[in-house]
């Protein structure tokens, strides 16, 4: 399919924006895809059905990981080709498809030849990972289409359309892409034509891949689907490039979701599935490290430091989705713990700490350190206030809410008695299975809902009386049922327009509250301001036995007004727009180092049985 010629600027307009996530039609919408998604996993896993059709042999797949090594002998494919100092260079980025500014403005700065931040130069990566999540909220055609083919197109126009040789691209699906059982991801990424995403090209046959960096160092993906599962094919497929890996290579494991920061979510086993296929490595390749392990999924960027001084566990989801907070982030995370089935490697991190990095505060010289997650936690906290706007970023919602307090209104004002025990019944109910669907069960969970539902309970009931009350000793209207229409129909917009009002500045300061003080709701918190701020790439150095990671951010993207018609740039392609003032990209923190000493002790491999999920 080729690729979408960019539009004129009023066209530009009708892309999407943020997508808002407490749109009634769309939270319907969502709950369908997620039910039929999960029989699609549970009865068609595509995974199984994409194995079955690419029946190679192990030295084919082998082949397929070192496609781009040096000697391959295919005049056609890309080849990763180190700079001068030795240094192959390689890009990821993930939770990228959403509006269309923040996904333009970061796939901008992966399509750069050269960047320059904070004095740095920095080369284009000759590799481009998606780690998940490539589009927001649901997997279509048009989504795909508007959310990412465009503008990584236009971001960055094929230099050579009608050859196969360019930077490849590989991608792992995340939650969303699952929404339709895979379908459109597969079509894209998976496609035996070569897709070209701009100036890139897909190359993979699978939804999970291995790839060889340098003749040390090697990256797997994983495809964890939506339950945390690895299926026998996937890891028989590990199995494999792991056996025909050279002993002591360095290994960078991608992973769908940061299961170190949710190993104390009830039911989560997001991380043991990655310290599965982490063993696969262990047990087949002698002397593999895996210094690096990185994710999306969640939307902010923060590194933890392993107790054993070099393994780096780091989230980087800042590709274009709403922003996700830090300021609940642990300080210390314990992921030694047999008992629950959370482990690595064995016990060979038992601890993982926030990175600190030293930074001047601008008072004398004195230096302070400064927590390597971004946007900043008193930055993450501040920004909540946001939700004391909660009704006026999501209109539907709070008319939904209005629509609440109205039927229980009619309770209130008809059966005073009975409200009291009917309302806080039903709103304590449904907070409860609210609460309990976005954080689990469990004491703080089941207290909060009951007090949110009796706080609402009280506010209807307070507000129901007062403007039944009000309406009879002002408008005169005649009594409902009767002869009381336009007493039913005044109530009712009063109760769907002033109670939605109140009912939504009450749940956006439950969100605010909750989120500060109670450590939950994060995610609710902050997708209900949509905010798109601080997004970020990470671009990765690798030479010898280091690969060194700079954290690439942009604080600020541009408004829609703000990009123009590129139409001045002659020459080589360029971006089709361009913002009226340019991008600022800066280092959320200086660059890390990960220097993986030359001969490390194996973890002892576990008993057949013991080291999987």
């Amino acid at each position: 399919m080729p690729a979408t010629p960019p539009p004129s600027l009023e066209k530009l307009s009708s892309y999407p924006t943020m997508t808002r996530w407490f749109s009634p039609g769309l939270l319907a919408k969502l709950l369908g895809r997620v039910v039929v998604s999960d029989l699609f996993g549970q009865y068609a896993d595509r995974r199984l059905i994409l194995a079955a059709l690419d029946p190679v042999d192990a030295e084919e797949l082998i082949k397929r990981a070192r496609k781009f090594m040096p000697g391959q002998n295919d005049a056609q494919a890309w080849t990763f080709t180190p700079d001068e100092s030795g240094a192959v260079w390689v890009d990821f980025v993930a939770d990228l498809g959403d509006g269309f500014d923040a996904t333009f403005a970061i796939a901008s700065l992966l399509a750069s030849e050269m960047l320059t931040v904070d004095g740095t130069k920095l080369p284009r990566g000759q590799l481009l990972l998606l780690g998940g999540d490539e589009v927001y909220p649901t997997a279509s055609r048009d989504a795909y289409r508007k959310k990412l083919r465009d503008p990584y197109d236009w971001a960055f126009p094929d230099p050579h359309p009608q050859l196969l040789k360019g930077p490849p691209v590989y991608a792992i699906p995340g939650n969303h892409d699952w929404y339709d059982g895979l379908v459109q991801f597969l079509a894209l990424f998976s496609r035996r034509e070569h897709l070209h995403l701009g100036g890139w090209r897909t190359h993979q046959r699978r939804s999970y891949f291995a790839l060889q960096l340098t003749p040390t160092w090697w990256v797997w993906a994983i495809d964890a689907q939506l339950d945390d599962d690895i299926d026998q094919p996937q890891k028989d497929y590990f199995v494999t490039i792991a056996k025909k890996m050279p002993e002591g290579s360095n290994l960078i494991l991608c992973a769908p979701e940061p299961g170190w920061q949710y190993t104390l979510k009830q039911g989560n086993r997001s991380f043991s599935v990655t310290d599965y296929v982490a063993w696969i490595a262990v047990q087949y390749c002698k002397g593999v490290q895996i210094p690096l392990v990185l994710s999306g999924d969640t939307h902010h960027y923060s590194r933890y430091l392993g107790d054993d001084g070099m393994t780096q566990f780091v989230t980087s989801g800042g590709g274009g989705a709403f922003l996700h907070p830090t300021h609940q982030l642990a300080d210390i995370v314990n992921i030694h713990r047999p008992d629950d089935d959370i482990m690595w490697l064995g016990g060979r991190v038992k601890t993982l700490s926030l990175a600190e990095n030293p930074t001047a505060d601008g008072e004398g010289g004195k230096v302070a350190p400064h927590k390597a997650c971004y946007p900043s936690r008193r930055e993450s906290l501040c920004m909540l206030a946001g939700n004391l706007f909660f009704p006026f970023y999501n209109p539907g919602f709070a008319l939904v809410l209005g629509a609440i307090y109205w039927l229980l209104g009619l309770v209130a004002v008809y059966l005073p008695f009975d409200v009291f025990c009917i309302a806080p019944l039903v709103l304590c109910g449904g907070f409860l299975a609210y609460t309990r669907q976005q954080e689990g069960g469990g004491a703080k969970v089941n207290l909060v809902s009951i007090a949110n539902g009796v706080l609402h309970a009280t506010a209807l009931i307070y507000l129901a009386t007062w403007m039944s009350a009000w309406n009879a000793a002002h408008l005169h209207l005649p009594a409902w049922p009767r002869d009381g229409l336009w007493e039913f129909l005044v109530f009712a917009a009063e109760m769907i327009v002033i109670g939605g009002l109140v009912a939504a500045e009450l749940f956006g300061i439950y969100l605010a509250v909750s989120s500060a003080v109670l450590n939950l709701n994060h995610n609710d918190a902050f997708s209900s301001m949509r905010r798109n701020s601080h997004r970020h790439i990470l671009r990765m150095r690798i030479v010898a036995n280091e690969v060194r990671l700079y954290p690439i951010a942009l604080k600020r993207i541009p408004r829609r007004h703000q990009w123009r018609r590129n139409d001045a740039v002659t020459g080589s392609p360029a971006p089709a727009f361009v913002p009226t003032a340019p991008l600022t990209p800066h280092l959320i923190e200086p660059p890390i180092l990960i220097r993986v000493p030359s001969a490390l002790p194996s973890p002892e491999v576990p008993a057949a049985g013991n080291a999987g999920q």
